[in-house]
C-alpha cells in the first residue's frame, strides 16, 4: 500500500463573503506527480497556502506524512509558492548560500553544486541573478526547493509568465525530478502542462473539487480507437450502432458522433462497415481525447 504524503479532509477557506475553497478532501500518495488544475480563481493557490501553513483554514484539517503540519515536516518539503525572491546583484551560488543557511543545510558547497547541475545552471553559477532570463530564474527557484534533498516539492504555477521555450524547459525539468522518485504537487491552469507532467489530477472550480483521478482515467478510452463520423441519416446511423456490441457512441460532438471501437480499428474499416449497411459517411476522422476536452466537459 502506497504511503500517504498529504491527506486533506473537508478543508475550507472563506474571506468575508467569498468562499475561496469549499470542503476540499483528497489524498496525495508517495511518488505521485499530482496536479491541481483549474482556472484562475478556482482555489488552487489558496489550497496550497493552507496546507503549507501560510493561510489559516476556516474549517477542515490536513496532515503531512501522517504526522503533522508543514512546519513539522519542513525538511521533507520544498516549496515554490510565489515569485522567487532572490537578490539581483548576487550570483546564483550566493543566493543559494543564503537559502541553504536559512534551511540549516550542511555541506553547502556540495549541495549547491548538486542542485545547480540538476536544474542545468552550473555553468552560470557565478552569473548575477539579474542577468538570467525568466526561464533561468524559475529554474533557479526550483533549484532552491531542491536544497536539502526534500522528499516532496510543492510548486504553484511554475511556468507562469514564461515563453514557450521556458515552459518546455520547466516541464522537462519537473518530469526529470519526478523520475528521481520525488513526490510533486503542482498547481496550474495550463491543461497541456498538467497532461504532460502529472500522473494524477484534481480539478477545481470556484473552490470546489469536481473530480480527482489519474490522468489516464480522466482522459479515458486509452485502449480503444475513437472515430468521429457524420452522415445525412443520423437516425439510421445510431440504430446500426445500437444493434452492434462492437461499436458504441462515446459522445456527441457538434452534431457528429464520436464512436468507440476496438483498438486498432482503421478508418477505412469503419467506412466500409457503414457502407455495407447502406450508410454513406460524409464525415470520418480519427479522434484523440485530451485533458482539455474532458476538462471543458467537467467544468461547464
Amino acid at each position: 500500500m502506497a504511503e500517504t504524503v498529504l491527506e486533506i479532509k473537508g478543508l475550507s477557506k472563506k474571506y468575508k463573503k467569498v468562499q475561496a475553497v469549499s470542503n476540499l478532501s483528497m489524498k496525495v500518495e508517495k511518488q505521485m506527480i499530482f496536479g491541481l488544475l483549474g482556472p484562475n480563481g478556482s482555489g488552487k493557490t489558496t489550497s496550497l497556502g493552507m496546507v503549507m501553513g501560510v493561510i489559516r483554514p476556516t474549517e477542515g484539517e490536513f496532515s503531512w506524512f501522517g504526522n503533522g503540519q508543514a512546519d513539522e515536516n519542513r525538511k521533507r518539503i520544498g516549496a515554490l509558492l510565489e515569485t522567487p525572491n532572490f537578490y539581483p546583484y548576487l550570483t546564483a551560488v550566493q543566493n543559494l548560500e543564503i537559502s541553504a543557511k536559512i534551511k540549516g543545510i550542511e555541506n553547502v558547497a556540495q549541495e549547491i553544486e548538486k542542485v545547480l547541475k540538476a536544474v542545468d545552471l552550473w555553468e552560470r553559477k557565478d552569473s548575477k541573478f539579474k542577468t538570467f532570463s525568466l526561464g533561468m530564474k524559475q529554474r533557479l527557484a526550483i533549484g532552491e526547493t531542491l536544497l536539502g534533498d526534500p522528499e516532496l516539492l510543492v510548486l504553484d504555477e511554475p511556468t507562469n509568465g514564461l515563453d514557450p521555450q521556458g515552459i518546455a524547459e520547466i516541464r522537462e525539468l519537473i518530469i526529470e525530478i519526478g523520475k528521481s522518485g520525488k513526490t510533486i504537487i503542482i498547481a496550474s491552469h495550463i491543461l497541456d502542462e498538467i497532461q504532460k507532467i502529472c500522473t494524477h489530477c484534481a480539478i477545481l472550480k470556484k473552490g470546489k473539487l469536481l473530480q480527482v483521478s489519474t490522468i489516464d482515467e480522466l482522459i479515458g478510452n486509452q485502449d480503444v480507437s475513437l472515430v468521429k463520423v457524420q452522415t445525412e441519416n443520423m437516425d439510421k446511423l445510431k440504430a446500426i450502432i445500437e444493434s452492434d456490441d462492437a461499436i458504441s457512441i462515446y459522445k456527441v460532438d457538434n452534431g457528429a458522433l464520436i464512436l468507440s471501437c476496438k483498438s486498432g480499428t482503421k478508418s477505412s474499416e469503419i467506412n466500409q462497415y457503414f457502407f455495407d449497411k447502406g450508410i454513406v459517411l460524409n464525415g470520418l476522422d480519427t479522434f484523440q481525447e485530451t485533458l482539455e476536452n474532458q476538462f471543458l466537459e467537467i467544468v461547464k
